[in-house]
């Protein structure tokens, strides 16, 4: 399991005109991600996904270059199997001795943002990696599964008022029991927000599991007069209510309201995810595999989430391999109860894998295929690999 090659490749596909969107993002014309893939000496392969923001688009250079440039030289020569030891010492760098001798942390500079998603897609990869050496999914290297299946609700919902119900119910016609809409400044005024999410419940009736995401865009004041607007909605929770810079004034919103508040998917590592515990902002903890340090930080999120017995909900919006990253830890945390299913247009799920992902009924299955399970599609790799 020795590590002879470090890959790094920022792929950008076009999206579809029909399946394109408007959101606080803007129009989304192309979906972007960096495909990692590590090489053992026996011509093993591993693939993750490094990510440089958290919607669809997003330039990836800086994290092809650093995982190239520098955490690549950290790794080749390496075990593969020792996933711990090497995410500690690209964390640490130079003084990763100190702390492997210590029992503690001594970060370098990048301890934060696109240094710690290179060092997702990496530890992605290795965990792949290591459940193809021993023929097993990922989830198993993890404690193995705690639910034969999961739900997954369908993740998009960005029409108006007079066409978010007949949406959303397109996404519950395909089997989905729960769905999520997007809210916030893309609306103007937050009563527009409580108009659509009002027309969203009546649309798909009482049963159906119903979340708004605000994309971190209210302010305080306004997360709280959109929480009073939707009270009597049953939101199942309120996802990123106001700026992840502002982790006390998510707390705030959370402390004057009865709606579940979620959040994580911008965090980078379980540090971050403990200061929003510490001030009591959530009751959804979202991380995602490609941003926050990898499986292994997600799984220690996991650990967290069961601790403090809050709802552990992987944020799932990339491509395959992220997506597979993080119905892996769903998978292999008691916490986790419902999967992130996006139906928002992504040629990344679909076109970069040969397999298939799907949802029946509604329903996610338990991993069963060794590693995350998921083989590139190595012509739409050349096809959409950008030049640096």
């Amino acid at each position: 399991m020795k590590i002879t090659n470090v890959e790094a490749f920022w792929l950008r596909s076009p999206i579809p005109k029909e399946k394109q969107h408007f959101s606080d993002y803007g129009l989304l014309t192309n979906f972007d991600m960096t495909l990692v893939v590590i090489t053992t000496e026996d011509g093993l392969q591993g693939f993750g996904e490094a990510k440089a923001a958290v919607g669809s688009s997003g330039v990836c250079a800086s994290i092809v270059s650093c995982i190239e440039n520098e955490l690549k030289p950290i790794l080749l020569g390496k075990d593969a199997k020792n996933i711990s030891r090497l995410w500690d010492e690209m964390y640490n760098g130079t003084r990763d001795h100190y702390a492997l001798a210590r029992g503690r942390k001594f970060p370098i500079l990048g301890r934060r943002g696109l240094t710690v998603s290179a060092m997702s897609g990496i530890d992605t990869a290795l965990w792949d990696l290591k459940g193809k050496a021993l023929g097993v999914p990922v989830m198993d290297l993890l404690g193995g599964a705690c639910r034969d299946k999961m739900p997954a609700y369908a993740s998009g919902g960005w029409a108006d008022a007079d066409n978010i119900g007949e949406q959303l119910n397109g996404y519950i016609s395909k089997g989905f029991s729960g769905v999520k809409m997007r809210v916030g400044i893309m609306d103007g005024t937050v009563l527009n927000s409580v108009e659509r999410v009002k027309a969203a419940r009546k649309a798909i009736g009482p049963d159906i599991k119903l979340m708004a995401d605000a994309h971190g865009t209210f302010s305080v004041p306004e997360a709280r007069q959109f929480c009073r607007g939707v009270e009597d909605c049953n939101l199942y929770w309120f996802e990123e209510p106001i700026s992840p810079d502002n982790r006390h004034g998510t707390a705030e919103v959370r402390a004057s309201t009865c709606i579940p508040i979620a959040a994580g998917e911008s965090e980078y590592t379980s540090f971050d995810i403990r200061d929003l515990l510490e001030v009591r902002a959530l009751d959804v903890i979202q991380p995602d595999a490609a941003i926050i340090g990898g499986i292994s930080e997600a799984m220690r999120v996991g650990h967290l989430a069961n601790t403090y017995q809050l709802e552990l909900a992987p944020h799932c919006w990339g491509s395959a391999f992220s997506f597979m990253a993080g119905v892996n830890v769903a998978f292999a945390s008691p916490s986790a109860t419902i999967i992130e299913f996006s139906l928002g247009g992504n040629p990344m799920m679909y076109e970069l894998v040969k397999e298939q992902i799907e949802v029946r009924d509604g329903m996610i299955e338990a991993p069963s295929a060794p590693g995350l399970g998921l083989t590139p599609n190595w012509d739409f790799v050349k096809e959409f690999k950008q030049k640096l």
